[in-house]
Parts: C-alpha cells; structure tokens; sequence
C-alpha cells in the first residue's frame, strides 16, 4: 500500500537555485552533457555519452517519442494589440493525431495572453504557405477550466500541422526568460520524437543522440517507445503549502499493445528515460487494476486520477496487472491504447515498473522533484547538493543524471 503523501510541505522540497545555474542554451554536443550516477546511495559523475556503460545487458529502455509542437499563435488586433493564443489541447476533433490533418476547422482548448483585449469578435492573420496566402482566424469560445475553446478556420485546403508550422512559435520554457530561436526548432526536440502533441520537451531525452543510441543497442538493451504528450502545467508551481492543494493536469498517453508484451518479456520492468515516460509506465499498473475489476471500462474510464494511486490496495503484482491490461487491449481489439492520466508520484509512494530513471534537474518545490525523492527515497538533497557544488546546468537544458535505487 502506499502511504498518503497528500500533507507533504513543498516547502521542505525546496533548494538555492542562481539564475546563472539555469542553462538558457543547451551545450554544442547533446552527448557531451556531464551526467550524474547515483547508484544505492553513492554518488559520482561522468559524461553522458557513457550512459550505456551503466544500465545492465538485457534491460528495457522506455522513451517518450512525443514532439513539440509550434504552440504559441500570434495575432494582432486592428487596434495593434498583440493577443497570444497557446494550443494546449484538442477540442474538436479530440484526437491529437486527426486534428492535425484537419484540412479547414479545428478548435483547440488554449491559454489566451493579453485576454482583455480580446473581449469579442475575430482574430484574423495572413500568413504564406509554399508561395500561397492563407487567412487564419480564431474566435473565442467558453472558458473550459482554465483555459478557452477557441476556433480556428483557415483558408488554401492545407492541414492543421502546416498551419502551426508556418505560423506557430515553438514554445520553449518560461524560465529561460528569452526568445524563442530558430535553433530550438532543432536542440528542444529528441532525435527520436516522433508524434506531434506536446507544448514542452520531455527533457531527459535530449541528450540522446544516434551515437548513444547506437551504444544502447551495442549493450544489448532493448528499447521502446510510448507517447505521453507534456502539458503546459509541467511548468505549474505548486502554490499550496501541502500537496494535497495543488490539482495536477491531465496528459494524454498512447501506448502500443506490444510495449505491453515487452514489459511482461522483462517481468514488468523498464529504465524510463524522463519523468514524462515515469508517469506513463506507472500509470499502466493502475490502469491494469481497472480493467481487472471492470472488463468492460472503456479507454476514458481508465484514466488515473491524482491520488488514485494513494486510495488504491496494491497487492497485485505488476506482471498480473500488465497481463490484465494486455489482455483487455485484446478483447477489445486494440493495438494501441489511448487514454490520459493525472497521476502525482511523490514520497510514498511505490514504484511498480520503474527500476531505473534518467532524468535532468528540476525546479525547487515542483511535483517533478517530488517524483526524483519518491524514486530515491527521499535522498534527492545528496543528488542536488552535489550537482551545485560540481557546476552542474540545471533545467530543461541542463545537465542530466541516471538513478539507480
């Protein structure tokens, strides 16, 4: 059973974190990042195109192929005012993959910068798409949550994905306080990323390049790919003083029938590259508890809620769990399951699939850290300590590290 984290202080996951400790561009070479080992307690450093060298022969490699979409739309009022539109999710059509094929109309659920000049009426902006002019308008529908349904039509029969291209500005984080450049195009997304949806990078993965991955294989590790597409409240700081009155986000996750039968080949064990495929791989096991009581829930009802997992007898193992949920997949003729997950890992809880986790540095008193504790059971300060006083990069571009438990 885990134990109820829901009265942890976040202030008690807090760290001294100088702005000049924040990389605000990633290094040159993505494999020459230093990495940190923390093995059973010990702790050590090395550079990450040696990673392979630490994970054991016959392991599973679990990633986030997710890729970063050009999220961020501009227009300008008549008046000159500039109104931000930020794509957070999709609306109508709900699918991520169908609606970037949309060809005429879509509407996503998006944060709306400098609402207040934006009271009514449509947005309108011209842009050029392979030598031909297109006119895109937004127009604001209700506030859903936090966020608003906005419309969006365009004109020149091209899809939803050329639109974002042409238009969109890749998203990087706020806390880099800069510009988005034309190189985060190509150093804010994994070599590996393949399915457009998220609004953030799941950073860990950054510092692969083929060479790296060509060495994971030469270590005869088998790797995997799932997709959880990384919300804008990643970046949420957890304003309450307990835990249990910050509301997390719900991500959607698709994950392949055969990923399913990979774990089960590896006793329901996975090296998760990021936090992203931690959250992922973990929901599964919840997810496999569903189905066991309810054989015919449907893909919505195995979404995991916040503290699901802290109100939840764990008693099952993790094979019998996955056994569950690949079977269910069968039984309903899926090959790939799509579904979402709001699952906030933080100390006390258990880990089920995740053995080994490489990950970069977080933000004092964010549910990321929270997770790194809850995997090192509570020696994140060792971790952190030594990456300040060995001239570590922090955050999204920063440096990363490989923990072992």
């Amino acid at each position: 059973m885990n134990s109820d984290p829901r009265h942890i202080r976040i202030s008690d996951y807090n760290y001294p974190l100088p702005d000049e400790r924040i990389a605000k561009f990633p290094i040159a070479q993505r494999d020459h990042s230093k990495l940190l080992v923390y093995r059973q307690g010990q702790v050590s450093h090395d550079v990450f195109y040696n990673l392979p060298e630490y994970l054991p022969k016959g392991a599973l490699m679990v990633f986030n192929n997710t890729k970063v979409i050009q999220a961020r739309m501009h227009f300008r009022k008549d008046t000159g005012a500039l109104i931000e539109v930020f794509l957070l999710e999709p609306a109508q059509p709900s699918d991520y993959e169908l609606i970037f094929q949309t060809s005429e109309k879509c509407a996503w659920y998006c944060l709306v910068g400098n609402l207040k000049k934006w009271k009514e009426g449509t947005l309108r902006r011209e842009i050029e798409i392979k030598g031909q002019q297109v006119v895109v308008t937004a127009t604001r529908g209700p506030i859903h949550g936090t966020s608003h349904r906005i419309d969006f039509e365009w004109t020149g029969g091209f899809s939803f994905a050329e639109i974002i291209d042409a238009m969109g500005e890749l998203p990087i984080p706020p806390y880099l306080n800069r510009e988005t450049q034309e190189s985060d195009k190509t150093t804010y997304q994994t070599v590996y990323s393949k399915i457009k949806g998220s609004v953030a990078a799941p950073t860990a993965g950054l510092h692969f390049t083929p060479e790296v991955l060509a060495a994971v294989d030469a270590h005869g590790i088998e790797r995997e790919e799932l997709t959880l597409h990384v919300g804008a409240g990643t970046f949420k700081p957890v304003k309450s003083e307990e835990i249990q009155g910050h509301e997390m986000h719900t991500e959607y996750i698709s994950v392949r029938r055969d990923t399913i039968r990979k774990l089960l080949a590896h006793d329901g064990c996975a090296i998760a590259v990021g936090t992203t495929s931690v959250r992922t791989l973990e929901s599964l096991y919840y997810m496999g508890l569903k189905v066991m009581q309810n054989p015919e829930a449907s893909e919505d009802d195995l979404h995991v809620n916040q503290w699901e997992p802290y109100d939840t007898d764990t008693q099952v193992s993790t094979v019998e769990s996955l056994t569950a949920l690949g079977a269910w997949m069968d039984a309903h003729g899926l090959e790939v399951l799509h579904s979402s997950t709001q699952i906030i890992i933080a100390p006390g809880y258990n880990y089920h699939i995740v053995k080994m986790l490489v990950t970069n540095f977080h933000q004092p008193q964010s549910t990321l850290l929270l997770l790194v504790s809850a995997f090192v059971k509570g020696d994140w300060h060792k971790i952190y300590d030594y990456a300040l006083a060995n001239d570590f990069r922090f955050l999204s571009y920063g440096d990363s590290s490989l923990l072992i438990p």
